[in-house]
């Protein structure tokens, strides 16, 4: 049986909080096989901020592209997610080869950049929080430093025998109109979903339930639900625009064997073959 992600969003009809809720495990998988990640802590640290991805783009940029860039202590580390509003997601991990773990807890920083109505671009960049080592914790002070806006976060994946098992997470907004007893109330509730690792280990983390859990006893209405995907956006075209950008004589560089030239995706490792005759076309166009 085939697995489909989607997230929903939510606002309670008192106006007070906004919820979204993810379930990314099979976008999470398709991402991970292609970027070929081998141990644990850098599969979760990678399903954490493909999930973080989706909810920020969901809650800020729902119609537009998202990026968000993870670096680690070490400058050299980094992880980008790339959501679009069709669900159509995909990561890119980038590790020296001299490098197997990617620690956040001291010089961490999560860049975020998005599209708005208008094509221009925000950017927001934060530190990871001292001592978290949490992409949860990142994207909390994004939302709080960059956004200004008050936001829980929890994300998680769950592995089996190596394996993902189910990844998503969930997202609650204080919004303006939020009065003093329900803010007890959901504060209190959240220290039971801070952690959603054990809800995903018992199945019990879909968006659906997480929505029914998080805002059990308040009234509210779905907004939104739309599906997610692992997906790349590359093509022979958008490869070949690329090539052509590069000055004449990088092209030549390329034809000098005379052999097809074979490029792989760094995304999704989708290999496209360009001949001769192709990439001296790009050199008269150029």
């Amino acid at each position: 049986m085939v697995h489909t992600d989607n997230v929903l969003r939510a606002i309670t009809d008192d106006g007070a909080f906004r919820v979204i809720a993810a379930d990314t495990t099979a976008t999470v998988r398709g991402a991970l096989q292609a970027q070929q990640v081998k141990t644990r802590e850098l599969t979760r640290t990678f399903a954490d901020l493909l999930t973080g991805a989706v909810l920020v783009r969901e809650s800020m940029a729902p119609d537009n592209r998202l990026q968000a860039i993870l670096q680690g202590d070490n400058p050299r580390a980094r992880m980008i997610a790339d959501t679009h509003p069709d669900g159509a997601t995909r990561g890119l991990v980038q590790l020296p080869a001299d490098v197997s773990a990617m620690p956040l807890g001291e010089n961490g920083l999560l860049q975020i950049a998005r599209t708005l109505s208008n094509g221009s671009l925000h950017q927001g960049v934060v530190r990871v929080p001292a001592g978290s080592n949490s992409v949860s914790a990142a994207f909390m002070a994004y939302m709080q430093e960059s956004e200004q806006t008050v936001t829980m976060i929890a994300i998680g994946c769950h592995m089996s025998n190596g394996e993902v098992a189910a990844a998503g997470g969930y997202m609650v907004q204080l919004l303006p109109e939020v009065a003093e007893g329900p803010l007890a109330v959901m504060t209190e509730r959240l220290k039971d979903f801070e952690d959603i690792v054990p809800l995903l280990a018992r199945g019990r983390a879909s968006p659906e339930e997480l929505l029914a859990e998080t805002l059990y006893g308040m009234p509210f209405t779905k907004v939104g639900d739309r599906p997610v995907s692992f997906g790349c956006r590359c093509s022979p075209d958008r490869l070949a625009m690329s090539l052509a950008s590069l000055p004449r004589a990088d092209i030549e560089s390329l034809m000098e064997e005379g052999k097809t030239l074979e490029i792989e995706c760094d995304y999704c490792r989708k290999k496209y073959d360009f001949t001769q005759q192709q990439l001296r076309s790009l050199i008269e166009s150029n």
